[in-house]
């Protein structure tokens, strides 16, 4: 949640994002309430559009959502309107010193600069609080998803190596003990709900609407091959990190 474009990209296709990204399974909050040994109340941090607000809300949290972008914002406010919620980011928090139980960062932990969100973390929470980031990603073991991925690498520029299960992990902040929990989940999806979701991606954002509706037609192709019926099973592993403060 950096003020970079990359960062900020995600408010210009604020109505997609809340249509076709992912939401999480129930297990998950049942891991962040186990390992954060404690109720799922308080702030959830770069809310987006509200999708894991929405859960923390229905099972009885008291949350306080805050989110960077304007029309991430007020997607957020039409799908949940009784839910509080403040502008601001993980760097400079809008939040009183000592005031909240559970920080959630639902995909959002790695937009901020971790040497202004921990300090801003720390003081916020009350003793005892738990910090809790947490990622949503496809199953690189699955043998589509993983040719999908590579096909992505190759498009981004990204280097061509084997998957790290544990890569989320490794770029949590020193100095907190964290405990760790991968929880696997899947969805069936129309094939257009899936492409539709691949172009809410921050790279595919800053890419541009022609390069993008080029890979996401070739892709189309591939993937009918895949599931000639036009429904993607897709599948999804939860990286979840909690630190009690």
């Amino acid at each position: 949640m950096t003020t970079t474009s990359q960062a900020l990209s995600f408010d210009g296709a604020a109505s997609r994002y809340a249509a076709h990204r992912p939401s999480y399974p129930p297990a998950l909050f049942d891991a962040v309430e186990e390992l954060a040994g404690r109720p799922l109340r308080g702030a959830d941090i770069g809310a987006g559009t509200g999708l894991a607000t929405r859960h923390l809300h229905a099972r009885g949290a008291r949350v306080v959502a805050v989110e960077p972008g304007a029309a991430m914002a007020g997607q957020f406010l039409l799908g949940l309107p009784d839910v509080p919620l403040v502008r601001g980011d993980g760097n400079h928090l809008p939040l009183a010193s000592g005031s909240i139980d559970i920080l959630t960062y639902a995909q959002s932990w790695h937009w901020t600069d971790r040497r202004a969100s921990v300090p801003e973390a720390r003081r916020v929470l009350r003793r005892g609080g738990a910090l809790a980031p947490w990622w949503n990603d496809s199953d690189s073991t699955v043998g589509w998803t993983a040719d999908q991925d590579a096909r992505l690498r190759r498009l981004f520029g990204a280097e061509d190596e084997e998957p790290d299960p544990a890569a989320r992990f490794r770029g949590l902040p020193p100095g907190l003990s964290f405990a760790e929990r991968q929880i696997t989940w899947s969805r069936s999806v129309p094939l257009d709900s899936h492409l539709a979701n691949l172009a809410t991606y921050s790279d595919f954002l800053v890419l541009g609407e022609k390069a993008t509706r080029a890979f996401l037609a070739e892709e189309r192709d591939r993937l009918l091959e895949v599931f000639p019926h036009g429904t993607v099973e897709e599948r999804y592993v939860v990286s979840l990190a909690v630190a009690v403060h």
